[in-house]
């Protein structure tokens, strides 16, 4: 009944914003049109579009902010004006109050706040779905970034996470895509994900691994956390100086190369992906902000982690592979890389999916990213893939999510990037390290210590290995010769048994004749 509320509500809401009339106003067949016009009857829709639709997700609360959030760096997708006003989900969401924050800081430290600031702004400095930020100065004089969570905010996301679990079932049942698709699983992700981004703490212990594997790379910044003052609830950071990465102009007229900073984000999500293993997954441009600072002048900072990827070893190789086989032009390797990694039934014809491949990606290469849709690259191949029964991974979801804020990014930075010049000799020095001499040599210094370890054992350890080996003989040896023991005692009875007999009928026989004599 609470899920059913809730899809109610979201009818309602609906209705009230148009949105509707938004999602269809996209198509152009007639009888659309005519949809739209019976849709609308009635209603008044004053406001623009966008404004109604950033209205329509603020109400509908925090997961639905988030695909705002997504939608608004895919300005080659959904109309300009659209996207500027989806824009403002990325910060500017409507704050709580400024009493609220204080009260949840205060119950959080446990003392009031006048005992652990000097001072601490009221109005918040940026407004997202799962919390609000304020700047604040340590009785030190450090100047600091409060980030406080909403009040609520676990009720109002497993209501909504209920309905995507219903909604998943009824697709895994009623699509024919569905038990490829795994929707139960990309939503089970989704929701551990989230519930993650509600913990506060969570995110300063991923905001201080992401600033640990950038430290040396000299193009992003991370905060640092103020660990004394991290909750779950409220969490106290490095303060940081920037302007924000959607500020184009401002950054022009300050002088950074904007071509150096869109390569620069192409490294620096590599990096993390492939080196790593650990990657920023929610880089949408209110998260981003360029440095200014004469001593870090051009370099990203990074902010808010609640969202972070991470992918194994065998995930890594699998992805690095497959974009070197597509830099490559080699679309049979990559046919081959999907059936050895399961994602296509094993019987399926390595040349089908190789054309499939080669007409999907052949079109996108040797053009500038302003050229090429890699949101439409992505649909043609999940068409191709239908016909291939390729199941969808749901721990690579987020790499996904996080490609298409990439190229949102690219886009506004420098539209004629060449995404493909920029990550093929980052991606090739990569495979030559993890699979040339360097790689040996790096994974044999890395396992040095075991090896140091286990070497002093190494005698002992064969030793036992020879004798679990030579058990199994010494046992049958020991079960022959007991066999035979009791083969010669059973042989032994009868001799005994048939000279007693021999003796007692001796005897019985002179007793025979001195009683008839």
């Amino acid at each position: 009944m609470r899920q059913f509320g809730r899809l109610v509500f979201i009818v309602i809401t609906v209705l009230r914003f148009g949105l509707d009339e938004v999602a269809l106003s996209a198509f152009r067949q007639r009888w659309v049109r005519a949809l739209v016009r019976v849709v609308t009857i009635g209603r008044r829709l004053d406001a623009p579009r966008g404004e109604r639709l950033r209205q329509g997700l603020e109400r509908l609360g925090p997961i639905f902010v988030k695909f705002g959030q997504v939608l608004s760096t895919r300005r080659d997708l959904i109309p300009l004006d659209v996207a500027d006003e989806l824009a403002r989900l990325q910060d500017n969401v409507p704050p709580f109050p400024a009493a609220t924050a204080r009260a949840l800081v205060e119950k959080a430290f446990g003392r009031p706040i006048d005992a652990v600031f000097a001072s601490f702004d009221t109005e918040p400095v940026a407004s997202a779905s799962i919390a609000q930020v304020h700047f604040a100065v340590l009785k030190d004089g450090r100047e600091v970034a409060v980030k406080v969570l909403r009040p609520g905010m676990l009720d109002v996301i497993d209501h909504d996470l209920a309905l995507l679990h219903l909604l998943a079932r009824w697709v895994e049942r009623l699509s024919a895509d569905g038990k490829r698709l795994k929707p139960r699983e990309v939503v089970a992700e989704f929701e551990g994900y989230l519930h993650d981004e509600l913990d506060l703490v969570r995110e300063a212990a991923n905001a201080a691994q992401l600033r640990r594997n950038m430290d040396g790379l000299d193009l992003v910044l991370v905060p640092e956390m103020v660990w004394e003052l991290c909750t779950s609830g409220v969490i106290v950071m490095q303060r940081m100086h920037g302007v924000p990465i959607s500020q184009i102009d401002r950054l022009r007229d300050a002088g950074v190369d904007l071509k150096k900073l869109a390569r620069d984000g192409v490294t620096t999500f590599c990096t993390q992906v492939f080196r790593d293993g650990f990657f920023h997954a929610d880089m949408h441009p209110g998260n981003i902000q360029v440095s200014l600072d004469p001593r870090t002048f051009g370099r990203y900072i990074a902010l808010d982690f609640g969202i972070v990827g991470t992918l194994t070893d065998n995930d890594k190789e699998y992805l690095a592979y497959n974009f070197i086989a597509f830099f490559q032009r080699d679309y049979k390797r990559v046919a081959e890389l999907h059936v050895e990694s399961g994602w296509v039934p094993p019987d399926t014809r390595i040349d089908a999916l190789e054309g499939a491949i080669r007409a999907v990606c052949e079109q996108n290469f040797d053009r500038p990213l302003k050229e090429i849709s890699l949101g439409q690259v992505l649909l043609r191949l999940f068409q191709a893939s239908r016909r291939f029964n390729v199941e969808i991974q749901p721990q690579l979801v987020l790499l996904q999510k996080t490609l298409l804020n990439i190229e949102g990014l690219g886009r506004q930075l420098d539209p004629e990037l060449d995404l493909w010049v920029t990550a093929k000799p980052f991606l090739e020095r990569w495979m030559n390290e993890q699979i040339g001499w360097r790689g040996l040599l790096g994974r044999i210094r890395n396992e040095a210590p075991r090896y140091a370890q286990l070497l002093p054992e190494l005698p002992r350890l064969l030793h036992r290995a020879l004798q679990q080996q030579a058990a199994p003989r010494e046992s049958a040896a020991l079960l022959a010769l007991l066999a035979e023991q009791r083969r010669t005692n059973r042989l032994l009875q009868a001799v005994l048994w048939a000279a007693l007999g021999f003796v007692a009928g001796l005897l019985l026989t002179q007793a025979a004749v001195r009683w008839w004599g």
